[in-house]
Protein backbone atom coordinates (compact mmCIF):
# COMPACT_ATOMS: atom_id res chain seq x y z
CA UNK A 1 0.00 0.00 0.00
CA UNK A 2 2.87 2.49 -0.30
CA UNK A 3 2.08 4.13 -3.45
CA UNK A 4 -1.50 4.51 -2.33
CA UNK A 5 -0.07 6.03 1.25
CA UNK A 6 2.18 8.59 -0.64
CA UNK A 7 -0.96 9.58 -2.66
CA UNK A 8 -2.67 10.27 0.25
CA UNK A 9 0.01 11.99 2.00
CA UNK A 10 -1.63 15.34 2.55
CA UNK A 11 -4.88 13.65 4.35
CA UNK A 12 -7.56 13.85 1.32
CA UNK A 13 -10.95 14.34 2.70
CA UNK A 14 -13.18 11.68 1.63
CA UNK A 15 -17.42 11.45 2.53
CA UNK A 16 -18.95 8.34 1.03
CA UNK A 17 -22.32 8.47 1.26
CA UNK A 18 -24.94 5.39 0.78
CA UNK A 19 -28.54 4.54 1.27
CA UNK A 20 -28.27 1.91 3.51
CA UNK A 21 -26.24 -1.11 4.64
CA UNK A 22 -28.79 -3.44 3.53
CA UNK A 23 -27.00 -6.93 2.81
CA UNK A 24 -25.73 -6.87 -0.55
CA UNK A 25 -22.07 -5.97 -2.72
CA UNK A 26 -22.08 -2.12 -2.25
CA UNK A 27 -22.64 -2.18 1.69
CA UNK A 28 -19.16 -4.61 2.02
CA UNK A 29 -17.45 -2.30 -1.31
CA UNK A 30 -18.28 0.90 0.73
CA UNK A 31 -16.72 -0.24 4.19
CA UNK A 32 -13.73 -1.68 2.32
CA UNK A 33 -13.07 1.37 0.41
CA UNK A 34 -13.81 3.60 3.72
CA UNK A 35 -11.47 1.04 5.65
CA UNK A 36 -8.58 1.15 2.67
CA UNK A 37 -8.74 5.15 2.50
CA UNK A 38 -8.11 5.19 6.14
CA UNK A 39 -5.23 3.05 5.91
CA UNK A 40 -4.14 4.95 2.95
CA UNK A 41 -3.73 8.07 5.14
CA UNK A 42 -7.31 9.43 4.00
CA UNK A 43 -10.12 11.56 6.04
CA UNK A 44 -12.47 9.32 4.89
CA UNK A 45 -15.84 9.18 6.47
CA UNK A 46 -19.19 6.74 5.82
CA UNK A 47 -22.44 8.53 6.06
CA UNK A 48 -25.47 5.93 5.71
CA UNK A 49 -28.98 5.43 6.54
CA UNK A 50 -31.08 3.31 8.06
CA UNK A 51 -32.21 -0.14 7.11
CA UNK A 52 -35.89 -0.78 7.10
CA UNK A 53 -37.72 -3.41 8.74
CA UNK A 54 -37.62 -6.84 6.62
CA UNK A 55 -34.31 -6.01 5.33
CA UNK A 56 -31.21 -7.75 7.02
CA UNK A 57 -28.26 -5.18 8.50
CA UNK A 58 -24.53 -5.11 7.29
CA UNK A 59 -23.31 -2.77 9.58
CA UNK A 60 -21.69 -5.62 11.81
CA UNK A 61 -19.09 -6.25 8.53
CA UNK A 62 -18.08 -2.31 8.33
CA UNK A 63 -17.07 -2.75 12.17
CA UNK A 64 -15.19 -5.73 11.40
CA UNK A 65 -13.37 -3.39 8.69
CA UNK A 66 -12.65 -0.82 11.53
CA UNK A 67 -15.77 1.57 9.95
CA UNK A 68 -18.20 2.97 12.30
CA UNK A 69 -20.56 5.04 9.46
CA UNK A 70 -22.75 8.17 10.80
CA UNK A 71 -26.40 6.90 10.54
CA UNK A 72 -29.01 9.44 9.08
CA UNK A 73 -32.09 7.94 10.38
CA UNK A 74 -33.83 10.15 7.82
CA UNK A 75 -32.26 8.75 4.88
CA UNK A 76 -33.96 4.86 3.51
CA UNK A 77 -34.33 3.55 0.42
CA UNK A 78 -38.40 4.70 -0.10
CA UNK A 79 -39.19 8.12 -0.62
CA UNK A 80 -40.60 10.31 2.03
CA UNK A 81 -40.66 14.11 3.47
CA UNK A 82 -37.63 12.89 5.47
CA UNK A 83 -35.58 12.97 2.07
CA UNK A 84 -35.46 17.31 3.07
CA UNK A 85 -34.51 16.44 6.55
CA UNK A 86 -31.77 13.91 5.22
CA UNK A 87 -30.60 16.47 2.38
CA UNK A 88 -30.52 19.23 5.00
CA UNK A 89 -28.67 16.95 7.23
CA UNK A 90 -26.40 16.19 5.24
CA UNK A 91 -25.12 19.79 3.84
CA UNK A 92 -24.62 20.40 7.39
CA UNK A 93 -22.30 17.58 7.76
CA UNK A 94 -20.85 18.71 4.38
CA UNK A 95 -20.23 22.14 6.31
CA UNK A 96 -19.04 20.90 8.94
CA UNK A 97 -16.49 18.45 7.39
CA UNK A 98 -15.29 20.37 4.31
CA UNK A 99 -14.75 17.58 2.36
CA UNK A 100 -12.51 17.67 -0.93
CA UNK A 101 -14.12 14.71 -2.42
CA UNK A 102 -18.10 13.48 -2.00
CA UNK A 103 -18.53 10.12 -3.58
CA UNK A 104 -22.36 8.69 -3.17
CA UNK A 105 -23.09 4.97 -4.27
CA UNK A 106 -26.75 3.54 -5.16
CA UNK A 107 -29.32 5.69 -6.33
CA UNK A 108 -31.44 7.37 -3.22
CA UNK A 109 -27.52 7.95 -2.03
CA UNK A 110 -26.74 9.45 -5.10
CA UNK A 111 -29.67 12.20 -5.34
CA UNK A 112 -29.79 13.16 -1.46
CA UNK A 113 -25.92 13.36 -1.04
CA UNK A 114 -25.43 15.26 -4.61
CA UNK A 115 -28.66 17.96 -3.78
CA UNK A 116 -26.82 18.12 -0.55
CA UNK A 117 -23.95 18.93 -2.42
CA UNK A 118 -25.21 21.11 -4.54
CA UNK A 119 -26.38 23.19 -1.31
CA UNK A 120 -23.23 22.88 -0.02
CA UNK A 121 -21.25 24.30 -3.03
CA UNK A 122 -23.51 27.24 -4.01
CA UNK A 123 -24.42 28.56 -0.15
CA UNK A 124 -21.58 30.64 0.68
CA UNK A 125 -21.04 34.17 0.36
CA UNK A 126 -18.20 33.99 -2.14
CA UNK A 127 -20.76 32.42 -4.53
CA UNK A 128 -22.01 35.44 -5.36
CA UNK A 129 -18.90 36.65 -6.83
CA UNK A 130 -18.47 33.38 -8.76
CA UNK A 131 -16.17 31.32 -6.03
CA UNK A 132 -18.43 28.68 -4.70
CA UNK A 133 -17.03 26.08 -2.09
CA UNK A 134 -14.55 23.76 -4.22
CA UNK A 135 -15.61 20.19 -3.72
CA UNK A 136 -15.66 17.29 -6.04
CA UNK A 137 -18.77 15.03 -6.77
CA UNK A 138 -18.20 11.30 -7.61
CA UNK A 139 -21.46 9.09 -7.91
CA UNK A 140 -20.85 4.88 -9.00
CA UNK A 141 -23.83 3.35 -9.95
CA UNK A 142 -23.72 -0.34 -8.72
CA UNK A 143 -26.42 -1.19 -10.61
CA UNK A 144 -29.63 1.16 -11.66
CA UNK A 145 -33.17 1.79 -11.30
CA UNK A 146 -34.05 2.26 -15.03
CA UNK A 147 -35.49 -1.10 -15.78
CA UNK A 148 -36.81 -3.85 -13.50
CA UNK A 149 -37.91 -2.04 -10.50
CA UNK A 150 -40.47 0.04 -11.38
CA UNK A 151 -43.17 1.12 -13.43
CA UNK A 152 -42.92 3.03 -16.59
CA UNK A 153 -44.07 6.39 -15.50
CA UNK A 154 -41.72 6.29 -12.19
CA UNK A 155 -39.15 4.81 -14.09
CA UNK A 156 -38.95 8.47 -16.73
CA UNK A 157 -39.29 10.75 -13.33
CA UNK A 158 -36.19 8.85 -11.83
CA UNK A 159 -33.82 9.11 -15.15
CA UNK A 160 -34.50 12.32 -15.62
CA UNK A 161 -33.61 12.91 -12.24
CA UNK A 162 -30.29 11.38 -13.09
CA UNK A 163 -29.87 13.02 -15.86
CA UNK A 164 -29.95 16.32 -14.30
CA UNK A 165 -27.66 15.71 -11.12
CA UNK A 166 -25.40 14.11 -14.01
CA UNK A 167 -25.23 17.60 -15.45
CA UNK A 168 -25.34 19.88 -12.64
CA UNK A 169 -23.77 17.73 -9.40
CA UNK A 170 -21.44 15.34 -10.69
CA UNK A 171 -17.88 15.57 -12.03
CA UNK A 172 -17.08 11.75 -12.35
CA UNK A 173 -19.65 8.71 -12.98
CA UNK A 174 -18.18 5.62 -11.86
CA UNK A 175 -19.41 2.07 -13.58
CA UNK A 176 -18.55 -1.34 -12.95
CA UNK A 177 -17.76 -2.70 -16.05
CA UNK A 178 -17.89 -1.42 -19.97
CA UNK A 179 -21.24 -2.64 -20.43
CA UNK A 180 -22.43 -0.72 -17.57
CA UNK A 181 -20.85 2.24 -19.12
CA UNK A 182 -22.60 1.82 -22.91
CA UNK A 183 -26.22 0.84 -21.04
CA UNK A 184 -25.86 4.07 -18.59
CA UNK A 185 -24.03 6.39 -21.19
CA UNK A 186 -25.62 5.63 -24.49
CA UNK A 187 -29.04 3.39 -23.96
CA UNK A 188 -30.67 5.55 -21.50
CA UNK A 189 -28.56 9.25 -22.04
CA UNK A 190 -27.23 10.03 -18.67
CA UNK A 191 -23.65 11.65 -18.52
CA UNK A 192 -21.12 12.66 -21.50
CA UNK A 193 -18.84 9.89 -22.03
CA UNK A 194 -16.28 12.06 -20.78
CA UNK A 195 -17.59 11.64 -17.19
CA UNK A 196 -17.01 8.25 -17.00
CA UNK A 197 -15.00 5.40 -15.45
CA UNK A 198 -15.02 1.93 -15.47
CA UNK A 199 -13.68 1.04 -11.95
CA UNK A 200 -14.43 -3.24 -11.76
CA UNK A 201 -15.38 -4.19 -8.15
CA UNK A 202 -12.51 -5.51 -5.82
CA UNK A 203 -12.73 -8.14 -2.58
CA UNK A 204 -10.76 -9.64 0.12
CA UNK A 205 -9.18 -12.58 -1.51
CA UNK A 206 -7.64 -13.88 1.76
CA UNK A 207 -10.74 -14.42 2.92
CA UNK A 208 -10.93 -17.15 0.69
CA UNK A 209 -7.80 -19.14 0.45
CA UNK A 210 -7.46 -22.28 0.78
CA UNK A 211 -11.43 -22.83 -0.16
CA UNK A 212 -11.02 -26.45 -1.34
CA UNK A 213 -10.40 -27.49 2.82
CA UNK A 214 -13.90 -25.98 4.00
CA UNK A 215 -16.45 -27.50 1.18
CA UNK A 216 -17.82 -29.85 3.40
CA UNK A 217 -18.98 -27.61 6.39
CA UNK A 218 -22.48 -26.81 4.96
CA UNK A 219 -22.48 -29.89 2.35
CA UNK A 220 -22.68 -31.88 5.60
CA UNK A 221 -24.94 -29.66 7.53
CA UNK A 222 -27.69 -30.41 4.27
CA UNK A 223 -26.89 -33.78 3.85
CA UNK A 224 -25.10 -33.59 0.50
CA UNK A 225 -23.11 -36.79 -0.35
CA UNK A 226 -20.04 -36.71 -2.09
CA UNK A 227 -21.41 -37.07 -5.58
CA UNK A 228 -24.48 -34.88 -5.03
CA UNK A 229 -24.77 -31.45 -6.98
CA UNK A 230 -25.62 -28.60 -5.25
CA UNK A 231 -26.70 -25.81 -7.42
CA UNK A 232 -26.62 -22.54 -5.47
CA UNK A 233 -28.10 -18.63 -5.67
CA UNK A 234 -27.21 -16.02 -3.05
CA UNK A 235 -29.00 -12.91 -2.92
CA UNK A 236 -31.21 -10.93 -0.81
CA UNK A 237 -35.06 -12.12 -1.64
CA UNK A 238 -36.15 -8.88 -3.86
CA UNK A 239 -37.73 -8.95 -6.78
CA UNK A 240 -35.04 -7.82 -8.65
CA UNK A 241 -32.86 -10.56 -7.99
CA UNK A 242 -35.72 -12.83 -9.67
CA UNK A 243 -35.62 -15.69 -7.42
CA UNK A 244 -38.78 -17.25 -9.18
CA UNK A 245 -37.18 -17.46 -12.14
CA UNK A 246 -34.45 -20.10 -10.71
CA UNK A 247 -37.24 -21.96 -8.96
CA UNK A 248 -38.98 -22.31 -12.38
CA UNK A 249 -35.93 -23.65 -14.00
CA UNK A 250 -35.27 -26.50 -11.22
CA UNK A 251 -38.44 -27.60 -11.95
CA UNK A 252 -37.94 -27.59 -15.17
CA UNK A 253 -34.95 -29.63 -14.82
CA UNK A 254 -36.68 -31.90 -12.10
CA UNK A 255 -39.12 -32.33 -14.61
CA UNK A 256 -37.04 -33.12 -17.76
CA UNK A 257 -33.50 -34.42 -16.38
CA UNK A 258 -34.64 -35.99 -13.09
CA UNK A 259 -35.24 -38.94 -14.01
CA UNK A 260 -32.16 -39.82 -16.12
CA UNK A 261 -29.86 -37.64 -13.96
CA UNK A 262 -27.04 -39.60 -12.81
CA UNK A 263 -26.72 -38.17 -9.20
CA UNK A 264 -29.20 -36.20 -7.15
CA UNK A 265 -29.06 -32.74 -7.41
CA UNK A 266 -30.45 -30.05 -5.27
CA UNK A 267 -30.98 -26.40 -5.05
CA UNK A 268 -29.91 -24.13 -2.07
CA UNK A 269 -31.23 -20.41 -1.98
CA UNK A 270 -28.31 -18.88 0.27
CA UNK A 271 -30.04 -15.04 1.49
CA UNK A 272 -33.72 -13.71 3.31
CA UNK A 273 -35.96 -11.06 2.48
CA UNK A 274 -39.72 -9.67 2.16
CA UNK A 275 -40.17 -12.53 -0.61
CA UNK A 276 -38.90 -15.96 1.74
CA UNK A 277 -42.55 -17.11 2.51
CA UNK A 278 -43.96 -16.24 -0.96
CA UNK A 279 -40.93 -18.40 -2.61
CA UNK A 280 -41.67 -21.23 -0.71
CA UNK A 281 -44.70 -21.83 -1.21
CA UNK A 282 -43.89 -21.41 -4.96
CA UNK A 283 -41.75 -24.32 -4.32
CA UNK A 284 -44.51 -25.95 -2.84
CA UNK A 285 -46.43 -25.80 -5.89
CA UNK A 286 -43.70 -26.38 -7.91
CA UNK A 287 -43.40 -29.63 -6.09
CA UNK A 288 -39.73 -29.05 -5.00
CA UNK A 289 -39.95 -29.49 -1.28
CA UNK A 290 -37.63 -32.14 -1.11
CA UNK A 291 -34.75 -30.59 -3.76
CA UNK A 292 -34.97 -26.76 -2.33
CA UNK A 293 -33.06 -25.93 0.65
CA UNK A 294 -33.65 -22.18 1.90
CA UNK A 295 -30.55 -21.71 3.94
CA UNK A 296 -31.65 -17.88 5.22
CA UNK A 297 -29.00 -15.26 5.66
CA UNK A 298 -25.37 -16.02 5.68
CA UNK A 299 -22.31 -14.75 6.82
CA UNK A 300 -19.83 -17.18 6.22
CA UNK A 301 -19.13 -16.86 2.19
CA UNK A 302 -15.99 -18.58 3.03
CA UNK A 303 -17.60 -21.87 3.63
CA UNK A 304 -20.73 -21.34 1.59
CA UNK A 305 -19.78 -20.96 -1.66
CA UNK A 306 -16.75 -23.78 -1.20
CA UNK A 307 -20.08 -26.13 -0.92
CA UNK A 308 -22.01 -25.44 -4.49
CA UNK A 309 -20.95 -27.04 -7.44
CA UNK A 310 -22.67 -24.38 -9.78
CA UNK A 311 -23.32 -20.61 -8.75
CA UNK A 312 -26.37 -19.28 -10.40
CA UNK A 313 -27.73 -15.25 -11.25
CA UNK A 314 -31.37 -15.15 -12.43
CA UNK A 315 -31.55 -10.82 -11.96
CA UNK A 316 -33.41 -8.47 -14.10
CA UNK A 317 -30.60 -6.27 -13.07
CA UNK A 318 -27.17 -5.82 -12.36
CA UNK A 319 -23.96 -3.63 -12.11
CA UNK A 320 -21.60 -6.40 -11.80
CA UNK A 321 -22.84 -8.52 -8.65
CA UNK A 322 -20.53 -9.19 -5.94
CA UNK A 323 -21.89 -12.76 -5.45
CA UNK A 324 -20.53 -14.28 -9.37
CA UNK A 325 -16.96 -12.57 -7.98
CA UNK A 326 -17.24 -14.42 -4.54
CA UNK A 327 -18.21 -17.49 -6.66
CA UNK A 328 -15.19 -17.35 -8.88
CA UNK A 329 -12.65 -16.21 -6.03
CA UNK A 330 -13.84 -20.06 -5.26
CA UNK A 331 -13.62 -21.59 -8.39
CA UNK A 332 -17.16 -22.13 -8.62
CA UNK A 333 -18.65 -22.31 -12.38
CA UNK A 334 -20.99 -20.09 -12.95
CA UNK A 335 -24.77 -19.66 -14.87
CA UNK A 336 -25.90 -16.37 -15.31
CA UNK A 337 -29.36 -14.03 -17.04
CA UNK A 338 -26.79 -11.81 -19.42
CA UNK A 339 -27.94 -8.26 -17.78
CA UNK A 340 -25.94 -5.35 -16.56
CA UNK A 341 -22.13 -5.96 -16.78
CA UNK A 342 -22.25 -9.93 -16.03
CA UNK A 343 -21.47 -10.65 -19.73
CA UNK A 344 -17.80 -8.83 -19.22
CA UNK A 345 -17.48 -10.55 -15.80
CA UNK A 346 -17.97 -14.17 -17.75
CA UNK A 347 -15.98 -12.89 -20.79
CA UNK A 348 -15.84 -14.28 -24.47
CA UNK A 349 -18.15 -16.75 -26.05
CA UNK A 350 -16.00 -19.94 -26.42
CA UNK A 351 -18.60 -21.69 -28.96
CA UNK A 352 -21.76 -19.96 -31.00
CA UNK A 353 -24.59 -19.22 -29.44
CA UNK A 354 -26.97 -22.06 -28.78
CA UNK A 355 -29.15 -21.96 -32.71
CA UNK A 356 -31.89 -20.68 -30.65
CA UNK A 357 -30.63 -18.04 -29.03
CA UNK A 358 -30.98 -18.94 -25.57
CA UNK A 359 -27.54 -19.11 -23.93
CA UNK A 360 -23.91 -19.01 -24.38
CA UNK A 361 -20.86 -20.52 -23.17
CA UNK A 362 -17.83 -17.55 -22.08
CA UNK A 363 -14.76 -18.43 -20.96
CA UNK A 364 -15.96 -17.99 -17.29
CA UNK A 365 -19.04 -19.43 -17.28
CA UNK A 366 -22.66 -19.65 -19.17
CA UNK A 367 -24.75 -17.08 -20.03
CA UNK A 368 -28.45 -17.23 -20.57
CA UNK A 369 -31.20 -15.08 -22.14
CA UNK A 370 -32.71 -13.30 -19.51
CA UNK A 371 -36.26 -14.45 -17.42
CA UNK A 372 -36.17 -17.80 -19.46
CA UNK A 373 -36.41 -20.97 -17.27
CA UNK A 374 -36.22 -22.97 -20.03
CA UNK A 375 -33.29 -21.63 -21.47
CA UNK A 376 -31.62 -21.51 -17.96
CA UNK A 377 -32.48 -25.16 -17.29
CA UNK A 378 -30.76 -25.93 -20.26
CA UNK A 379 -27.59 -24.39 -19.16
CA UNK A 380 -27.55 -25.99 -15.85
CA UNK A 381 -28.11 -29.50 -17.16
CA UNK A 382 -24.84 -28.73 -19.46
CA UNK A 383 -22.86 -27.64 -16.16
CA UNK A 384 -24.45 -30.64 -14.38
CA UNK A 385 -23.71 -33.56 -16.63
CA UNK A 386 -20.26 -32.33 -17.03
CA UNK A 387 -17.59 -32.12 -14.36
CA UNK A 388 -14.24 -31.28 -16.86
CA UNK A 389 -16.65 -28.04 -18.15
CA UNK A 390 -17.37 -27.20 -14.08
CA UNK A 391 -14.15 -27.39 -13.43
CA UNK A 392 -12.27 -25.90 -16.32
CA UNK A 393 -14.28 -22.85 -15.90
CA UNK A 394 -13.83 -22.51 -12.09
CA UNK A 395 -10.33 -23.04 -12.60
CA UNK A 396 -10.60 -19.99 -15.40
CA UNK A 397 -12.69 -17.53 -13.04
CA UNK A 398 -10.42 -18.10 -10.41
CA UNK A 399 -7.37 -16.98 -12.50
CA UNK A 400 -9.33 -13.82 -13.62
CA UNK A 401 -10.81 -12.86 -10.22
CA UNK A 402 -7.38 -12.91 -8.22
CA UNK A 403 -5.69 -10.55 -11.20
CA UNK A 404 -8.38 -8.26 -11.87
CA UNK A 405 -10.35 -8.21 -8.24
CA UNK A 406 -8.43 -7.64 -5.34
CA UNK A 407 -9.59 -4.86 -2.83
CA UNK A 408 -6.13 -3.09 -2.86
CA UNK A 409 -6.86 -2.42 -6.68
CA UNK A 410 -10.15 -1.70 -6.08
CA UNK A 411 -8.89 1.11 -3.57
CA UNK A 412 -5.53 2.19 -5.94
CA UNK A 413 -8.04 2.82 -8.79
CA UNK A 414 -10.39 5.12 -6.46
CA UNK A 415 -7.75 7.21 -5.45
CA UNK A 416 -5.95 7.38 -8.87
CA UNK A 417 -9.33 8.76 -9.88
CA UNK A 418 -9.70 11.65 -6.55
CA UNK A 419 -6.35 12.69 -7.23
CA UNK A 420 -7.46 13.48 -11.11
CA UNK A 421 -10.13 15.47 -9.35
CA UNK A 422 -8.05 16.98 -7.01
CA UNK A 423 -4.09 17.51 -7.54
CA UNK A 424 -2.29 17.33 -4.01
CA UNK A 425 -1.20 20.90 -4.86
CA UNK A 426 -4.99 22.75 -5.11
CA UNK A 427 -6.44 20.28 -2.43
CA UNK A 428 -8.20 22.54 -0.17
CA UNK A 429 -7.65 20.07 3.33
CA UNK A 430 -4.24 19.72 2.81
CA UNK A 431 -2.25 20.37 5.54
CA UNK A 432 -5.51 21.15 7.96
CA UNK A 433 -8.00 19.00 10.06
CA UNK A 434 -11.51 20.02 10.66
CA UNK A 435 -11.96 16.52 12.67
CA UNK A 436 -9.14 16.68 15.06
CA UNK A 437 -7.38 13.55 16.04
CA UNK A 438 -9.08 11.78 18.68
CA UNK A 439 -12.40 13.73 18.00
CA UNK A 440 -15.09 11.30 18.15
CA UNK A 441 -17.02 11.65 14.62
CA UNK A 442 -20.57 11.59 16.95
CA UNK A 443 -20.22 14.40 18.27
CA UNK A 444 -21.26 16.01 15.41
CA UNK A 445 -24.09 18.48 16.31
CA UNK A 446 -23.98 16.20 19.47
CA UNK A 447 -26.96 14.30 18.08
CA UNK A 448 -29.32 17.10 17.70
CA UNK A 449 -28.86 16.51 14.34
CA UNK A 450 -30.38 13.18 14.06
CA UNK A 451 -26.82 11.79 13.02
CA UNK A 452 -25.34 8.95 15.84
CA UNK A 453 -23.33 6.14 15.72
CA UNK A 454 -23.78 2.28 15.60
CA UNK A 455 -20.50 1.49 17.61
CA UNK A 456 -18.94 3.06 20.40
CA UNK A 457 -15.53 3.79 18.67
CA UNK A 458 -13.83 6.55 16.09
CA UNK A 459 -13.35 6.30 12.60
CA UNK A 460 -11.84 9.25 11.41
CA UNK A 461 -7.80 8.47 11.37
CA UNK A 462 -5.19 11.04 10.56
CA UNK A 463 -1.94 10.47 8.69
CA UNK A 464 0.27 10.30 11.13
CA UNK A 465 -1.46 6.88 12.05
Amino acid sequence: MKQTRDICADRLRVIRVIARLNVGGPARHVAWLTAGLQRAGCESVLVTGRVPPGEDDMSYFAAQQGVVPLVISEMSREISLGDALAIWKIYRLFVRLRPDIVHTHTAKAGTVGRVAGLLYRWLTPAALWGRPRRCRFVHTYHGHIFHGYYGALKTRVFLTVERILARLATDRIIVLSEQQRREINEEFGVGRAAQFAVIPLGLDMDAFAGWSKRRHAVRDKVQAGEADILVGIVGRLAEVKNHGLFLRAAACYKETCGATASRRVRFLIIGDGHLRRALEEQARRLGLRDDVIFLGLRDDPENFYPALDIVALTSKNEGTPLTLIEAMANARPVVATAVGGVGDLLGPSLTPESSDGAYRLCERGILVRPNDAHAFCRALARLIEDAALRSELGARGCRFVQENHSKERLVADVIDLYRELVPAEISPSAGQSHVEEGENIASIDHGRSGIHRIASRRCVHSARR
